[in-house]
């Protein structure tokens, strides 16, 4: 069903959210010398490399062309073991779902066990306020479930497990060796900051609210920088810029204001994800001055 699904939205969604400005992948490349990132259409996956470990955040679409880009960044499907998932959406687990092309039929998938209830039937996933289903998600792979605040260790990279509920009910952020912090669809990046994600696509925008405000809270605790990685947008290091707009929710239905001037028209289209690029130009943050 995943690759049915994949491709009904790329028709559907390129139609609807044109010259819109809310879509904004980065492209295929490095943000650093850990980080690695896949563009699949308007949504990122990302890589996370240590100690000769690699790391999968989010398994993006059912899509044809995930090995070829793997290729251009030398990272071997067969090496990855480990992917965190932040929460079942078609554009997020395409790659693990049944009729996938089975890249990482070996590799366990870690989500949050409010999460895996989606994956279960007990829960159906809802979106344009309630009123249509997705396609249940079915995988093979081995599943380990998570709770909020677990620490994992997976060969020295230290992950710990954040529960945000709001966009899905058991949607989880991933903060990696303290540093990297894989948002999923938490957080959305205006022109001028991070927003709620999109309204239409939440299970509960109140609550998302909520969960972006109390993650702000623990992130400044910190008191440490975090580079902050969205799922749809770009990234940034600066929380000031990230929590900007936390009290509001990114609007689907109009051209995003203020105008960003590096969104593209149609988010869905890849003509300048390029290999050259990929391999020669680092990803750059979104709060840059």
């Amino acid at each position: 069903m995943s690759r049915k699904a994949s491709n009904f939205q790329k028709k559907v969604m390129s139609l609807g959210y044109r010259g819109k400005e809310i879509f904004k992948p980065l492209n295929t490349g490095r943000i650093d010398d850990h980080v690695a990132c896949v563009r699949e259409w308007i949504a990122n996956i990302f890589f996370y490399t240590k100690n000769g470990t690699t790391i999968m955040i989010d398994a993006g679409y059912n899509y044809e062309r995930l090995k070829e880009k793997m290729e251009w960044l030398e990272i071997d499907p067969e090496s990855i073991q480990h992917i965190l998932i932040t929460h079942q959406d078609t554009d997020h687990v395409g790659a693990v779902e049944r009729d996938s092309d089975g890249l990482f039929k070996n590799a366990a998938i870690y989500l949050s066990e409010i999460e895996n209830r989606y994956l279960t039937g007990e829960v159906r996933r809802k979106v344009i306020f309630g009123l249509y289903k997705l396609p249940m998600v079915v995988t093979d792979n081995k599943k380990v479930l998570l709770t909020d605040g677990q620490i994992l260790n997976i060969d020295g990279i230290r992950i710990e497990a954040i529960l945000v509920p709001g966009h899905t009910w058991g949607h989880m952020v991933y903060l990696i060796d303290d540093t990297y912090l894989f948002t999923g669809d938490t957080i959305w990046f205006g022109a001028d900051g991070g927003f709620s994600f999109i309204n239409s696509l939440a299970e509960d925008n109140d609550l998302a609210r909520k969960s972006l405000a109390k993650l702000e809270q623990n992130l400044r605790g910190r008191n440490r920088p975090i580079k902050v990685i969205t799922g749809h947008t770009g990234w940034a290091d600066s929380l000031d810029f990230v929590f900007a707009h936390k009290d509001k929710v990114c609007n689907s239905f109009k051209k995003q204001k203020p105008h960003d001037p590096t969104a593209p028209y149609d988010g869905y289209d890849e003509s300048d994800d390029t290999c050259e690029n990929a391999r020669k130009v680092l990803l750059l943050k979104q709060n840059r001055t």
